[in-house]
C-alpha cells in the first residue's frame, strides 16, 4: 500500500515513516501543507492518507480533504493532537476511517492501517 504522509511536525513525521515502513508499506511522500496533499493526490498514484489536522500553509488537514474529497475517495486516517468535538464534528465530513489522538502506537496505527485493508 503506497501511503501519503501529511504531517508539519519534522520528529513525528519520521517515526511515522518507520512505522509506515516496518508494517511492509511504501512511503509515497511525506508533505507538511494541506495544499500539497491536495495537488499530490490529483497525480499520485496514493492508497491511504494519514492526515495531521494543523498543517502548515493557508488550509487545515480537514479542508485539504474536502478538497481532496471533491475528486477522490482516498481513504484518510486522521492524527491529531486536536481531540476537541468541534473538530472532530468538521472531520466527519471527510468520511474518515479513523481519528487517532497524538501520541499514538505502533499498534493503534496499525490497527487503524489494517482496517483499511479490508474494505
Amino acid at each position: 500500500m503506497r501511503i501519503l504522509i501529511v504531517e508539519d511536525d519534522r520528529v513525528l513525521s519520521l517515526m511515522e515513516s518507520k512505522m509506515v515502513e516496518r508494517m511492509g508499506h511504501e512511503v509515497a511522500e511525506v508533505l507538511t501543507k494541506g495544499e500539497d496533499a491536495v495537488d499530490i493526490t490529483v497525480n499520485g498514484n496514493i492508497d491511504l492518507i494519514l492526515m495531521d489536522i494543523m498543517l502548515e500553509g493557508s488550509i487545515d488537514g480537514i479542508e485539504a480533504m474536502k478538497q481532496i474529497r471533491g475528486s477522490s475517495d482516498i481513504p484518510v486516517i486522521y492524527i491529531t493532537g486536536n481531540s476537541d468535538r468541534s473538530t472532530r464534528e468538521r472531520a466527519k465530513e471527510t468520511n474518515y476511517i479513523d481519528y487517532l489522538v497524538k501520541p499514538i502506537t505502533f499498534d493503534r496505527l496499525k490497527q487503524a492501517i489494517e482496517s483499511v485493508e479490508h474494505i
